[in-house]
């Protein structure tokens, strides 16, 4: 990530991250860029859990919002949205990390009357 944003600046922030994600991301271009990195986990392991089949929804559509308080939810909008209710989700809960040049992120899905495929 932080090899992108060097690389492409605003074209690459603005293509994957909302405006939410980016004000979340203050300080140093490394510490900007671990956060960033932790979203962008979370967003690829959110596609993992819609189960997309052709093209994934647009990056912007899944947004991580981070509350006062700390913690972090999934915002879900357009193709990511309908994706989610084709799959019977009804809530998702995210956590992220990031330390030491490595970020992950875990999405868990509550499920009512998941469709198989």
């Amino acid at each position: 990530v932080a090899e992108s944003v060097a690389r492409f600046g605003d074209r690459y922030v603005g293509r994957i991250y909302t405006d939410h994600e980016v004000s979340c991301c203050k300080g140093t271009p490394a510490v900007v860029a671990a956060g960033l990195a932790a979203r962008f986990a979370a967003k690829e392991a959110t596609i993992k859990v819609l189960r997309p089949t052709g093209h994934q929804p647009e990056w912007r559509s899944i947004e991580i919002r981070r509350h006062s308080a700390g913690w972090c939810t999934l915002n879900l909008t357009d193709e990511a949205a309908r994706m989610a209710e084709e799959q019977g989700i009804s809530d998702m809960a995210v956590s992220l990390t990031h330390e030491a040049g490595m970020a992950a992120a875990v999405v868990v899905a509550v499920c009512d009357g998941v469709k198989e495929r």
